[in-house]
């Protein structure tokens, strides 16, 4: 197998840290980048040319099976050994032992010395869960003191938000990163896209325990009848195009209805697959949802798989070219890995749609650049304040009526929630473009701040376009200049009158009615950046000029 440029330069980077420091690194490469590879070739190289010993350590069998087949492709002259009682293998002599941290955490006396250990995705350590690490490595030392550790991840974050890397943990600093834009680039991941929409889900009385969402409260509000038969039509509707829709539910209720749904109102046959499902049943739908089937009696390959938290880490499905996110996480971990499904090259998949009706998009960001924040103390899950969509001030939660306007805020549980995929662009710098129509215009002048007092002023217009998405621009009536020329511009395209002189003219001027009624809008979102840009206008009729505005005649006045 020929490695890739940066497989091997992740590689190098390894053995520099190995060489040079007396941490342990970990290397990030994306999900479907190929971090197996990298793995089988410091295998090969620590076995035949440094006459080591590794053991590889991971969290769930397709892992260990995936590592099994690529140092044998990699090295097929390699003793490799497997140590695990879900594969049901007890292998202890070999070079290199493949083995589930489960099975061995209590045996590296049996298992003999190490010189290095690799831990495959070692973002699914959780904090809870280092101790079955410790306890090996600590016998493992005892063994051997010299023996190194090098964790493999895509992320490098736990699950539930924290870093892997921490000085008194084993794993101490990462050693070589590459990242997901530079491999889209590079043709070596699929590039990913998200459905334009308007609206985003509603999680705002989700409650968080122990950072996550509490996951009855998660499920009843996505099972919803309304909003899985919305979400149904929309998912339907949006992968006609599509091959293969990898879908993540809520629980198990929550992914059967998504299910009955489907197949009951839509005549299509949905997958489901659940910790609950037997080993046998499961093979065979991923099977159909692979297009792996074999033998005379095949059924229909699967267009539509539902699962519940177990088609993330491990489960390698190039054919995806739709994920579909029907359940919110605070976890940027598992967020990361639900849109990882869809990363992986397949023969005629341009890309991979993501379609996220849990708000998780705008929760973590772009999934090329995820927001990573310091885990906060237990609370009740409620934010401190909340958003007035009148007057847009800023109250305490616990308020039913805005103190500023007197609006009434909906009781919590009539709260609704859009079947609406969000809008959200999936990588940092896509563009996405969507039209709004105005709900209302606002007219103001606007101060620079902390400008001086005689500084030129400028006509401001605040559009309304949700219930509580305001956009605004800036006219620079009282600028000199391109500024000026670009002002009289705007004001001509929605008005015969003369551009006024000054910002306060201009406010008095709309408010009487001089200006076109602007109809609709296109907001230009680019992922990354800070605000939305108007980028079109849909302007209404011209209003008749302003008499008072006409020049008047003064030819004939004796002066």
């Amino acid at each position: 197998m020929q490695l890739r440029s940066y497989q091997q330069s992740a590689i190098d980077s390894v053995y520099s840290h190995l060489r040079e420091k007396e941490t342990n690194p970990v290397v990030v490469i994306p999900t479907g980048g190929g971090k197996t590879p990298a793995m089988a070739t410091i295998c090969r190289d620590a076995v035949q040319t440094w006459n080591g010993r590794v053991l590889i350590l991971a969290h769930v069998k397709e892992l260990l099976e995936q590592s099994v087949e690529k140092i044998r492709q990699i090295a097929p002259d390699l003793n490799v050994g497997v140590y695990s009682a879900g594969l049901k293998r007890r292998d202890t002599s070999h070079s290199v032992i493949v083995a589930s941290i489960q099975s061995v955490y209590k045996r590296a006396c049996e298992l003999d010395a190490f010189d290095l250990i690799l831990v495959d995705e070692c973002h699914l350590i959780p904090a809870d869960g280092e101790g079955m690490y410790r306890s090996f490595l600590s016998d493992a030392k005892v063994i051997n003191p010299e023996i190194r550790v090098v964790g493999f991840t895509a992320t490098a974050f736990r699950l539930d938000a924290g870093p892997i890397c921490r000085d008194d943990h084993f794993l101490n600093g990462v050693c070589y990163e590459v990242g997901i834009k530079e491999l889209i680039a590079q043709g070596y991941l699929s590039p990913l896209v998200t459905k334009a929409g308007v609206a985003k889900a509603q999680t705002d009385e989700l409650h968080v325990r122990a950072g996550e969402f509490i996951a009855s409260e998660v499920e009843a509000v996505m099972d919803e009848d309304s909003l899985v038969e919305e979400a149904c039509a929309e998912i339907m509707e949006l992968t006609k195009d599509r091959k293969s829709v990898l879908v993540f539910a809520s629980g198990v209720a929550h992914g059967q209805h998504v299910q009955r749904v489907l197949q009951d109102q839509h005549g299509v046959e949905c997958g489901f697959v659940c910790g609950e499902t037997s080993d046998q049943e499961r093979k065979e739908v991923l099977s159909r949802f692979r297009n792996e089937q074999r033998g005379l009696f095949q059924k229909p390959t699967l267009k539509y798989l539902c699962n519940v938290n177990v088609l993330t880490t491990g489960f390698d499905a190039p054919n995806v070219d739709c994920v579909v996110l029907l359940r919110p996480t605070m976890s940027p971990g598992l967020y990361y890995q639900m849109v990882g499904r869809g990363f992986r090259l397949s023969p005629g998949k341009e890309n991979c749609l993501v379609l996220d009706y849990g708000g998780n998009v705008l929760r973590h960001g772009p999934v090329d650049a995820i927001r990573i924040e310091e885990k906060q103390p237990a609370s009740d899950g409620l934010a401190p304040a909340k958003e007035c969509p009148e007057c847009r001030a800023l109250v305490a939660t616990a308020y039913k009526l805005c103190p500023q306007c007197g609006y009434e805020f909906p009781d919590p549980e009539r709260t609704e929630h859009d079947a609406s995929a969000s809008e959200e662009g999936i990588l940092t710098g896509q563009v996405v473009d969507r039209d709004f129509e105005v709900r209302d215009i606002n007219y103001s002048v606007h101060t620079k701040k902390n400008a001086p007092e005689d500084a030129p002023k400028t006509f401001r217009i605040d559009y309304r376009l949700g219930l509580d998405y305001w956009v605004s621009e800036w006219v620079c009536l009282e600028h000199t200049g391109w500024a000026r020329r670009k002002a009289e511009s705007w004001w001509s395209e929605r008005s015969d009158d003369p551009a006024p002189k000054t910002a306060k003219e201009a406010v008095d001027l709309a408010n009487a009615g001089a200006l076109a009624f602007c109809e609709s809008l296109k907001i230009r979102s680019v992922v990354g950046e800070k605000y939305d840009k108007i980028v079109g206008y849909e302007i209404g009729p011209k209003p008749e000029p302003n008499p008072a505005w006409e020049p008047v005649d003064l030819s004939d006045v004796p002066f």
